[in-house]
């Protein structure tokens, strides 16, 4: 029979290690006998308080011990079920499996669907997901759902959209207790309620043998409180709180709430949900035990603050409106010795902060340091600086399942084909770490880098089939590079061809899609998807959802799966088994309630991270969610408080925050505030700043000067092509690294019609319209047209270079057909020449070479932007149409004899309004006259290739940037290094 004396409960003070202090006063009571403590049974909120527990109990024991059992009572938010100890074992007590999960959420989901109608899966599933939560809040609080049809009518104000989300959840609630009826199961939640009715009930008729300890559950839930009250009250319990401040003023307790309404007006005072302290006052009053009841635990862990350091935390919390007693604190009780606070300009000097803090700490023997933080990213760099001194932190948080390689394989599956294999996804995907691991690794890694260079440029057909006939196509520059490739795809196209056929087909579902995503998935890696603590996630993962997934929402558009996928992944947590440091720690808010280390690093406190901006509610107004006796959206504010209370009652804490995050400043924790104004402002600590900004410091800085490299002169290139002059001229380096080095730049792939893509386009046309039209004006729109209609060309530039390009090609069709008036005509397009000059041989590509009425020779060169101007030439630059009519001069082009009285620019740049224009780099501004321009260019080569090319003179970088536009290798040469500081050449 439960004890009608006094109640049996203890708080434990902030400034001691609950599980340590739980732990030792656990074994001085019980733990005479060897197995005084395993007859007893110890109530804990979660497996990881468990864990904590469990840990402080064998750090006090000297030999074997025999360990209490210890039962989580289950928490909804972490979908844990209530511990196996706890289930029902006598007649009578029948209750009805809890539904998975993963069903319940598909199920939701198609209710969802079905009441909104015209929102895909995805979205659905969102949806359901905050659903779920809302359903649970009120099992949780033992709240009829029926309720809800009540306010339609006692709330004739609400707006539009949240009386519309009020019908649709009134009709999804009164459809999903028949659902669940039909499949013979129940909410997790109501699950734990009947539970823990069912052992509050047994109990209060026979209590165990043994000592119940219900140790750190601060959560208010009426089932919760109920056995609480039955455990305090029975011959050997006890309830054990965690840092319930009991020497906080009674005015300040009454301000918490939650307040009963005005006997005259009916006005409810509004409770302080962001108060620490709120839901433990709301436990106890469900409990029905007063403040004065409970006491202190009077053993600690080993691992105390000062006492007076309790009390400094408790006026920090002190409620807003009582603040201003912080003036008249005596400075015992408002100092926080042994907590130093640490103000960083940005996340990533905030990490290399605190790992230098946490790397310090492993300078002393058996000294134990964890970071506490709800900010996963800065979580993860954290872990990853760690790394440089080959410390793998233990963070009991674990990685999101869409982090590991098993998540990040799957969403390049899903990704490509919902951009129906464009280059980059399809490249992400080939090249993924799992795909083909083992010995085919390395050859299927060629055929997949083959494929990346047959890819570079302008984003070819779509689909796999479209990737076919394009590395079929032979022609063009990168010809050979698709050559290679095709046979390689042909077995990687056959791996695809399934995932493909899915998410092409009529109406896809939700189960048929996974099904390819893990047939595809298993195709790519065999069994390497599926294994190591993240492999099996993920196939437990799709174990549950792809047969929940049949009962699901219906309509799912392919490229949604993606978004869909990512939320499903993002809640699954992937913890290490093993080969984590000993000592050091990473916890989140969830994992660090209990449980103290050495030295405690409070990271992030910014707003919106420390303590998060409330999840928003988008099924009940917050007016109709306090109406019901929901928990107020802030009410997560009040335990992040209290988890912040907590961990500054370890023996030594360090807090930091940055002064921005990574797009904008940053709002300090009104935590940090608070505790900043209470003590005047908290002891910084100075060093671990120094330390991060100089870590990775130089001691001096080298930078490289400009290159000149100088090879002998037999390995310098002996042939040069006309394009290239001005490069060796104006960036003799970028000549030595294309020619000598020869590393050519490559395109970005999936890139958008480049300048010199679209100049290659249109001498491909220009090229067989001379070629296979003669030149007939007539047939060149429709060629240009019949060329961008094909399936070569880009569909940007089809778009919005094909109006541009028709008026440029009808202005040179009209120009070619007036010069043939006047009796020139093109004798040659695209003609390869070649002499020798100065010990090198010259050679050229001429665009168009025409024989005017006089027999001379006339070179045109076309141009889509604008051509060079007067000044380059002057200077001895852009010689290219010059060089080309030396070659000519000589005879260098096959059966085209004449000397070249003209040099022409056909420029399809815009100017005097109209597209198309010629021009001339001779004559004019220059002075150069055209029949000594073959001359000029000759002699500008002949002194550049003797310096350069037989002679021994260094290849400067940028020895003329104003001619020297491209940076390609500019990164090779350490421009940023040395720009500026170099010693310019004499004019």
């Amino acid at each position: 029979m439960v004890s009608s004396a006094h109640p049996s409960i203890f708080t434990i003070s902030p400034h001691r290690a609950f599980a340590d202090a739980l732990a030792a006063g656990l074994l001085a009571r019980f733990g005479q006998t060897p197995i005084g403590l395993a007859q007893g049974l110890i109530l804990v909120p979660n497996n990881r308080a468990a864990r904590s527990i469990t840990e402080a109990f064998v750090r006090r024991s000297d030999g074997g011990l025999l360990l209490p059992r210890l039962v989580p009572v289950g928490d909804p938010e972490l979908d844990e079920r209530i511990g196996g100890a706890l289930e029902p074992l006598e007649e009578g007590e029948d209750i009805p499996p809890e539904i998975p999960p993963v069903e319940r959420l598909m199920l939701l989901a198609a209710l969802v669907q079905k009441q909104m109608g015209d929102i895909d899966a995805a979205e659905a599933v969102r949806l359901a997901r905050d659903l779920a939560r809302t359903l649970d809040q009120l099992l949780i609080e033992r709240i009829d759902p029926a309720r809800l049809g009540d306010f339609a009518a006692d709330f004739p104000d609400l707006s539009a959209h949240w009386q519309k989300s009020l019908d649709r959840l009134q009709v999804i609630l009164s459809e999903w207790p028949q659902l669940l009826k039909a499949r013979g199961r129940i909410d997790l939640t109501e699950r734990r309620n009947r539970l823990l009715a069912a052992v509050s009930s047994r109990w209060r008729g026979k209590p165990p043998t043994g000592f119940v300890v219900a140790a750190g559950i601060t959560t208010s839930a009426p089932a919760i409180a109920g056995l609480l009250r039955i455990v305090a009250g029975l011959p050997a319990g006890m309830v054990v709180l965690p840092a319930l401040d009991i020497q906080m003023p009674q005015d300040e307790w009454d301000a918490l709430g939650p307040h009963e309404p005005d006997l005259v007006t009916g006005y409810r005072r509004a409770s302080i949900e962001t108060h620490p302290q709120y839901h433990m006052k709301l436990l106890l009053d469900r409990m029905g035990v007063a403040r004065d009841e409970v006491e202190n635990w009077r053993w600690g862990g080993g691992r105390n603050a000062p006492a007076v350091r309790s009390r400094a935390i408790a006026n920090a919390m002190t409620p807003a409106t009582f603040t201003s007693k912080w003036r008249d604190l005596k400075p015992a009780e408002r100092r926080l010795s042994g907590v130093r606070a640490l103000e960083l300009a940005d996340p990533a000097e905030e990490a290399q902060a605190i790992a230098i803090a946490l790397r310090e700490a492993l300078e002393t023997p058996e000294r134990t340091a964890a970071l506490v933080t709800p900010d996963r990213g800065l979580a993860r760099r954290v872990s990853v600086l760690l790394r440089r001194w080959g410390i793998e932190a233990d963070d009991s948080a674990g990685r999101p399942l869409a982090e590991t390689p098993p998540g990040t394989l799957l969403h390049a599956l899903a990704t490509a084909a919902a951009e129906n294999f464009a280059p980059v996804a399809l490249l992400a995907l080939l090249k993924h770490p799992l795909v083909m691991k083992g010995e085919g690794r390395a050859a299927w890694l060629d055929g997949a880098r083959s494929l990346d260079l047959a890819l570079r440029g302008p984003r070819p057909p779509v689909g796999l089939q479209g990737m076919t006939d394009y590395l079929s196509d032979r022609k063009g520059r990168d010809g050979k590079a698709r050559d290679r490739a095709a046979s390689w795809w042909a077995n990687a196209r056959a791996k695809l061809d399934p995932l493909e056929t899915a998410f092409n087909s009529a109406r896809p579902s939700l189960a048929s899609l996974l099904a390819a995503l893990r047939e595809t998935a298993s195709s790519l890696t065999g069994d390497e998807a599926w294994a190591g603590a993240a492999g099996r996630e993920a196939a437990n993962l799709f174990a549950a959802l792809e047969p929940a997934s049949e009962s699901g929402p219906g309509r799912l558009a392919p490229a949604n799966l993606l978004p869909l996928l990512d939320q499903m992944m993002r809640e699954v947590a992937v913890r290490p088994p093993y080969g984590q440091h000993p000592r050091i720690f990473i916890w989140g808010l969830l994992e660090a309630r209990l449980q103290h280390a050495d030295l405690m690093i409070l990271g992030g406190l910014n707003e919106g991270g420390w303590p998060a901006l409330p999840t928003p509610d988008p099924w009940l107004a917050p007016r109709l969610r306090a109406e019901l006796g929901l928990p107020g959206l802030e009410r997560q504010i009040g335990l992040s408080a209290h988890d912040l209370a907590g961990a500054l009652g370890a023996r030594e804490v360090l807090v930091t925050r940055a002064r921005r995050d990574a797009r904008a400043p940053a709002i300090a924790s009104r935590f940090w505030l608070r505790l900043e104004a209470m003590t005047g402002g908290l002891t910084r600590s100075a060093h671990h700043r120094r330390w991060a900004r100089e870590l990775d410091r130089p001691a001096s800085h080298r930078p490289a000067s400009q290159p000149a490299p100088s090879p002998a002169t037999a390995l310098r290139p002996s042939t040069i092509s006309v394009t290239e002059v001005d490069r060796l001229k104006a960036d003799p380096f970028a000549f030595y690294a294309r020619k000598m080095l020869r590393l050519s730049a490559l395109d970005a792939i999936d890139a958008d019609p480049s300048p010199a893509w679209r100049g290659s386009a249109v001498h491909e046309v220009l090229e067989a319209w001379m070629k296979e039209d003669d030149c007939d004006s007539s047939k060149l729109h429709p060629r240009a047209e019949a060329f961008l209609a094909g399936a070569s060309a880009h569909p940007l530039m089809r778009a919005l270079w094909q109006p541009r390009l028709m008026e440029a090609v009808d202005w040179i069709a009209s120009e070619v057909a007036r010069n043939k008036a006047k009796g020139r005509r093109p004798i040659a397009a695209e003609a390869e020449g070649e002499i020798e000059i100065a010990g090198i041989r010259l050679k050229g590509v001429a665009d168009r070479i025409d024989r005017a009425a006089d027999n001379s020779l006339i070179v045109v060169d076309y141009k889509t932007g604008t051509p060079p101007g007067p000044k380059a030439v002057a200077d001895g630059f852009s010689m290219q149409l010059g060089l080309l009519g030396l070659i000519a001069e000589q005879g260098g082009f096959d059966e085209i004899e004449g000397i070249p009285a003209c040099f022409e620019y056909w420029s399809l740049a815009k100017k005097a309004g109209a597209l198309g224009f010629v021009a001339s780099p001779v004559g004019g501004r220059n002075g150069i006259d055209a029949d000594d321009f073959t001359n000029i260019a000759a002699r500008n080569f002949i002194a550049a290739a003797q310096k350069w090319l037989t002679g021994a003179e260094p290849f400067t970088a940028k020895l003329h940037p104003e001619y020297a536009p491209y940076g390609d290798y500019d990164q090779l040469m350490r421009v940023d290094e040395w720009y500026g500081r170099e010693k310019r050449p004499t004019p």
